[in-house]
């Protein structure tokens, strides 16, 4: 599904504040992978992402997504079949358009042959009103209320729907569920795995939680520098504990994971 070769990024060459973030990276995922990927800050998790979801041209190498060539598609046209979260629950919305409103502009983004201006249907606000039930946040009866007045939980789940309610072809999530409280970060990662298991999506998770790197999804990566240091799936990840984690991931980067945000979530 997803095949990465060899790619690197450098920003601001030639000046003192050059910082190599992607070092010669290779990654495949088959269809259905459920990534979690944990790393300090700085190890190149989002740099990562930018480089998938188009944000910038990586220096080197290729990226391609079902078969086909993305390396140079602009971010727009990849945001027709990436799907993406960020850590800011504000990012994802329009905060002075109804949830209707926002819920038909990623319909009609993402929806094949749909025209940029296309009238929503009483078909497709019966499917918003449907997939907003699914919540269990009472959403489907304030479809005409700005998003603006929803929590930052709420609006959390209503980014998680839009960029997943026409399911993509790979989801991103950069720590989607970091900026909540417990409780609603807990939902809010309940219902990405039931909405990633049910349309079988292929999805990348960023997260700081050593637990959840360990136990959501089918793989997990650790990165350091720019790079992919440990790639653990299968039967050893299974049997593997944080403390286990920790282990290879010093013997893979060679320094000890040192990012108390990361340990003091175990």
């Amino acid at each position: 599904m997803l095949k990465i070769t060899n790619i690197s990024k450098t920003f601001n060459p030639g000046t003192v504040n050059e910082k190599k973030a992607l070092s010669g990276l290779s990654l495949h995922l088959a269809p259905g992978d459920f990534v979690t990927i944990v790393g300090s800050n700085g190890a190149g998790k989002s740099t990562l992402f930018n480089a998938v979801a188009g944000s910038f041209y990586v220096d080197e190498g290729s990226i391609q997504l079902g078969g086909k060539d993305i390396t140079f598609d602009q971010e727009y046209r990849r945001s027709r079949y990436i799907g993406r979260l960020f850590q800011d629950p504000l990012r994802g919305t329009a905060p002075h358009m109804t949830i209707e409103e926002n819920l038909s502009l990623a319909y009609l983004r993402t929806s094949k042959g749909a025209a940029p201006f296309s009238c929503i249907s009483k078909k497709d606000k019966a499917l918003f009103r449907e997939k907003l039930s699914l919540l269990d946040m009472g959403l489907e009866n304030r479809m005409s209320q700005p998003v603006g007045l929803l929590s930052g939980g709420q609006r959390q789940a209503l980014t998680l729907l839009m960029a997943t309610i026409v399911p993509p072809r790979l989801l991103l999530l950069d720590e989607h569920t970091a900026a909540l409280d417990p409780a609603t970060a807990e939902k809010v990662l309940n219902l990405t795995k039931e909405i990633v298991a049910e349309n079988k999506i292929t999805c990348m998770m960023v997260t700081h939680n050593m637990n959840q790197a360990l136990t959501v999804g089918n793989r997990t990566l650790m990165m350091a520098d720019g790079s992919i240091v440990l790639d653990i799936s299968g039967e050893e990840r299974k049997g593997m504990t944080v403390e286990d984690l920790l282990h290879r991931f010093r013997v893979g980067a060679g320094y000890e994971l040192d990012n108390d945000r990361i340990l003091l979530s175990e």
